[in-house]
């Protein structure tokens, strides 16, 4: 049975840090939750879906790709304007707007079936995580998700 769940990011980190925060948090389940599982660039290629699998592989720890929790183009295209507006990069956001926000809760996690996805998991897995490539939590969609699961499984978040 889950008994905590961990959420990170790729921005702001180098392969080691990154691979190193999974093994001391004892990861089982890795969750991509993004629409596309690639970054341009060599700095976070290691972030990229066929180079990652094979590590967490490597690793013992489970890939599962869950798009349903990706936000959609139009979504980040919203968001993309609210950073445009306020003159921020994509890497350089502290915190989605509320415009992103409430259409996320309203058109992802209002839809998503949480109890079916906890089900889903061997109930001997205790621990998985939420990946997207922002830095900080605030600045990307898997803290939205990591406070419904809070709210809904009473369960500790844990943001690496």
């Amino acid at each position: 049975m889950i008994e905590r769940v961990y959420t990170t990011g790729a921005y702001g980190k180098t392969e080691e840090s990154f691979f190193g925060q999974l093994d001391k948090a004892r990861i089982e389940v890795f969750c991509d939750i993004r629409r596309r599982r690639g970054v341009r660039g060599s700095q976070y290629a290691f972030v990229n879906s066929k180079y990652l699998q094979r590590i967490l592989a490597s690793g013992n720890i489970t890939y599962r790709y869950i798009p349903e929790l990706a936000p959609s183009p139009e979504l980040r295209e919203a968001q993309r304007v609210i950073d445009q507006e306020q003159g921020i990069l994509k890497r350089a956001r502290k915190e989605l707007g509320e415009e992103f926000k409430l259409r996320y809760a309203r058109e992802v996690l209002d839809l998503f079936d949480f109890d079916a996805f906890g089900r889903s998991f061997d109930p001997k897995i205790t621990r998985i995580l939420l990946f997207c490539v922002e830095g900080l939590p605030s600045a990307c969609h898997r803290s939205l998700v990591a406070d419904r699961l809070e709210h809904d499984w009473k369960i500790v978040v844990e943001h690496l």
